[in-house]
C-alpha cells in the first residue's frame, strides 16, 4: 500500500472515530505518532492511537459498536480496540508510565488534525510513554528518531529525562540523541545513574 493511500485511510478512520466519540460525549486525546505529526512531525501509517479515560472504555466500545465498527477488549488490560474498515484504532487508557487522567488532559494542546478540532496529548507525555515501552524485545528507534529530528525543539528534555531516568533503554536512546547532536548533553548530574567506583584495596 502506498504511503499516501495509507495516510488517507488513517485520516478517514480518525474522522469517523472522532465523530463517534464526540457524539457519545466521550473526551479523547490524539496520541502516539499522530500527536507529533500535528506539531510538524513525520506522517505515520501506524495504528491510530486515541487516548481515553479508563472509566470511559466501556462506553467507547459501545459507541463504536453502535456505529457498525468491529471491536475487541484484549487481555492486556490497558486499551480497547476498534476497526474502521481495515484501520485499527487503539483506544488507550493506561499507556506505559502515563495513565490517562485529568492531569494528562490538562497538559493537552488544542489543535486540529485534517481540519478537525482535537486535543493532542502533550509531546512529553507521548515521548515518555514511547520510551518507557522500550525493552529488549521491542527496541525500535527509527520512528522515535524521525520524530525527534523533526520537532526536537518542542520538547522539554529535562522533563523527559526526569520521567524516564529509571529505564536503561530510555537512557540509552537519550544518550544516542546526544551523540547525534540532536539535543544538548544532560545538565543535571542527578539524572545520571550513580556508578560506584571500586578501589583496588576493595577488590
Amino acid at each position: 500500500m502506498a504511503t499516501e493511500d495509507c495516510f488517507e485511510r488513517i485520516e478517514r478512520a480518525f474522522r469517523h472515530a472522532a465523530e463517534v466519540l464526540n457524539e457519545a460525549r466521550i473526551p479523547f486525546l490524539l496520541g502516539g505518532s499522530l500527536a507529533a505529526w500535528v506539531r510538524g512531525g513525520p506522517e505515520s501509517c501506524n495504528d491510530l492511537d486515541l487516548m481515553i479515560r479508563a472509566e470511559d472504555a466501556g462506553r467507547a466500545l459501545e459507541a463504536c459498536e453502535a456505529a457498525g465498527m468491529r471491536t475487541e477488549r484484549p487481555a492486556e488490560g490497558w486499551l480497547v480496540k476498534a476497526w474502521f474498515d481495515d484501520v485499527l484504532i487503539d483506544l488507550i487508557f493506561d499507556p506505559m508510565g502515563v495513565p490517562i487522567d485529568d492531569e494528562v488532559f490538562g497538559r493537552a494542546e488544542e489543535t486540529s488534525a485534517w481540519a478537525v478540532p482535537v486535543q493532542a496529548m502533550a509531546l512529553e507525555d507521548v515521548l515518555v510513554s514511547k520510551l518507557l515501552s522500550l525493552d529488549e524485545h521491542a527496541l525500535e528507534f527509527e520512528s522515535l528518531l524521525q520524530i525527534v529530528r523533526a520537532i526536537r525543539e518542542q520538547f522539554d528534555w529535562n522533563e523527559v529525562r526526569r520521567r524516564t531516568r529509571e529505564s536503561p533503554y530510555a537512557r540509552g536512546f537519550l544518550r544516542l540523541l546526544e551523540e547525534l547532536d540532536l539535543l544538548p548533553p544532560a545538565v543535571r548530574a542527578a539524572d545520571r545513574p550513580k556508578v560506584r567506583v571500586v578501589r583496588s584495596s576493595e577488590s
